[in-house]
């Protein structure tokens, strides 16, 4: 069973935006089912990496967008994909190098940080972007 699933409620009404949502869905849930496995770190790490990689080009894609409409909280919205990329990013090394291993705490934060921005952060900024 998936760990997050995909619904409408959690669209913004961008589609190019939905769909890069969907896809950080997808990798949390590879990530999940491969700690569940219990596959080999290094498995493990080449999903880890790629959710790295696709997180920053969603946030560089999703601020672009913002940019371009002058998004009255794009400072504060870029601080909060900073941080949360640097922890992930923190987090990887520490995998990487044995110092930490990806548990159920793990996968909820990504969890509830993907699904808390995009419900309350994302969503503040759906009628700029409905405006373009």
């Amino acid at each position: 069973m998936a760990l997050m699933t995909w619904n409408e409620s959690y669209s913004v009404k961008v589609p190019e935006l939905d769909d890069q949502h969907k896809q950080l869905f997808i990798l949390i849930n590879e990530l999940h089912e491969a700690m569940k496995a219990g596959q080999a770190r290094s498995m493990m790490a080449k999903v880890l990496d790629r959710l790295i990689q696709y997180t920053r080009l969603h946030f560089s894609e999703e601020e672009e967008m913002l940019a371009s409409v002058s998004y009255a909280e794009f400072v504060s919205h870029v601080a909060q994909h900073r941080g949360f990329t640097e922890r992930v990013e923190k987090f990887a090394r520490e995998f990487r190098v044995g110092n930490v291993i990806i548990t159920i705490e793990v996968m909820n934060f990504l969890q509830d940080w993907l699904v808390n921005h995009i419900m309350k952060v994302d969503r503040k900024y759906v009628p700029e972007l409905s405006k373009s």
